[in-house]
């Protein structure tokens, strides 16, 4: 098993570079072994790249090596600040242009999945869009009790599955591979990054658990303007099938079409980035999977209109913090703030120094005010954080993966409907407003809540915490063959300790 993840992580690296892959790296700013690495890799592209400097067929690569590579490339194509223009314009059919399945399966994986429902589903059509994953139709839905009414039918792939789970296996391979190897690697957990991949795609193979994110981010944006999702079929939805209302709109890439319309295509894109920070920051659930692909205009109302909820991302209330810190700080140029969130929250080594990380933060920072979105290279910024990372031994956080991704597509998609974006203008009314509350009363009342959760949690387990050292010590006393008892008053203060101990605990957290 571990001899084919290899070779597959071997065909795959050979595919990408035989397409021309490692060339749309920019290495200026990357450290000497990648760009070693990288130049030996480039030693076997085709001829015709290394002639015109075009990546003629890495759409066709990606496509080839699977679903978890498409993924990637969805990500690279929302960058051209980052590949290039060509790059991403090839990527682009990534998103919702891949070839369908064999439609003349459709009806036997609906009746499968949905047994008797099925026959409510009529007139399904001819795949509207077709992604790595799944592909979606339209059909009537007719209930027994109901009005006929028109929803999209998402549909796995057959057969999906195990290619994405032999994806990820190689990804496992490469991850554990590079720490063995490469040990600055380590600092970046690659293994770990997988782990989140990894779940991420099992969660995005089962519809059901689509259908509930939708049910769960539905409710918190209920009051929100300008960002519409659409609704659940529950009874016609099952593991490989997902029922939701249709949703009509303009494919928010289409630049042309949404000028034609009469958009606004500035408040789109603040829209979008706004809505994107609200659900990170306020509600910690987001949609992960944001390319060009899933995202709508509608044409009568302005808003943003997103589908295609497999892949969502979640961080706690203290990651939350400090992703509204760390932009805030960038916004008003707070670069010591940002710097002493980074050591407080334990990204950054406590024997680093703050100032020095400071000032490389500033270096990053100063750069990118007063500049529109077209203005700045994302790609030198990406090379210049890897560089700053590697050299304060800055370890990477898995669970904030998702996140990290998702920002950069949602960006990406910006600047194309504004290339003047100005992202720091646009950021500051949803994370400004978010901090000011967190500093306020409602703020700390949720401070208070969370202190008074821990509290109960660790008293709840203070006398299992107890038995299993009363069980312990009783061990530790026949293995010693000791037939005098063990004083009970000893073990009635280490008891009391230990309750000491976790009232100490307690109110050090609550005190933080």
């Amino acid at each position: 098993m571990l001899i084919s993840a290899y070779f597959r992580l071997v065909r795959a690296g050979y595919v990408l570079a035989r397409e021309g892959a490692l060339s749309i790296i920019v290495t200026r700013d990357l450290p000497l072994p990648l760009r070693f690495g990288i130049g030996l890799g480039r030693v076997i592209e085709r001829p015709s790249v290394r002639r015109t400097g075009h990546v003629e067929r890495l759409n066709r690569a990606l496509n080839r090596l699977g679903p978890t590579y498409v993924k990637f490339g969805q990500t690279l194509a929302t960058r051209p600040d980052v590949v290039g223009t060509e790059v991403a314009a090839d990527l682009a059919g990534l998103q919702d242009k891949m070839e369908p399945f064999d439609a003349a399966l459709v009806p036997g994986i609906l009746l499968e999945a949905l047994g008797t429902k099925a026959a409510e589903l009529t007139e399904l059509s001819a795949p509207i869009a077709a992604a790595s994953i799944a592909q979606v139709h339209q059909a009537k839905l007719v209930p027994a009790e109901g009005l006929k009414k028109t929803v999209a039918v998402k549909i796995l792939r057959p057969g999906v599955a195990n290619r994405f789970m032999a994806d990820i296996e190689s990804y496992y391979a490469g991850a554990r591979l590079a720490e063995r190897l490469v040990r600055s690697t380590r600092r970046l957990k690659p293994t770990q990054v997988v782990e989140t991949l990894d779940r991420s795609a099992r969660l995005e193979l089962d519809l059901r658990l689509e259908a509930a994110a939708i049910s769960e981010f539905a409710e918190n944006i209920k009051d929100d303007e300008g960002f519409v999702i659409p609704t659940v079929s529950w009874d016609h939805t099952a593991q490989n099938v997902l029922t939701t209302t249709w949703v009509d709109g303009i494919p928010i890439r289409d630049n042309a079409a949404l000028d034609a319309a009469g958009l606004d295509r500035k408040a789109l894109a603040r829209t979008l980035l706004q809505s994107f920070l609200k659900h990170a920051i306020r509600d910690g659930f987001f949609h992960a999977d944001m390319h060009p692909g899933n995202l709508f205009a509608d044409p009568r109302t302005g808003a943003v209109v997103a589908v295609d909820f497999g892949i969502m991302g979640r961080i706690n209330r203290a990651e939350r913090r400090f992703l509204a810190d760390i932009l805030f700080g960038f916004i008003t140029r707070d670069y010591r703030m940002v710097a002493q969130r980074h050591f407080d929250i334990g990204y950054v080594p406590a024997a680093q120094s703050v100032d020095d990380f400071s000032l490389a933060i500033r270096s990053i920072g100063e750069p990118l005010h007063g500049r529109t979105a077209q203005d700045i290279s994302m790609a030198r910024v990406l090379g210049q954080l890897f560089t700053i990372t590697d050299l304060f031994q800055m370890q990477a956080r898995p669970e904030l993966v998702l996140l990290q991704k998702s920002m950069v597509l949602v960006e990406g998609v910006a600047r194309a409907l504004d290339p003047e974006l100005d992202i720091w203008t646009i950021a500051e009314p949803v994370v400004g407003d978010w901090l000011r509350r967190e500093e306020g009363p409602p703020g700390k009342l949720a401070d208070l809540k969370d202190g008074l959760k821990i509290f109960s949690d660790a008293a709840r387990r203070v006398p299992t915490i107890l038995s299993q050292a009363e069980l312990a010590l009783a061990d530790f006393h026949a293995e010693k063959h000791n037939r005098e008892v063990f004083p009970r008053w000893m073990l009635l203060a280490l008891g009391w300790l230990g309750l000491i101990l976790v009232a100490v605990m307690i109110w050090r957290l609550a005190t933080v």
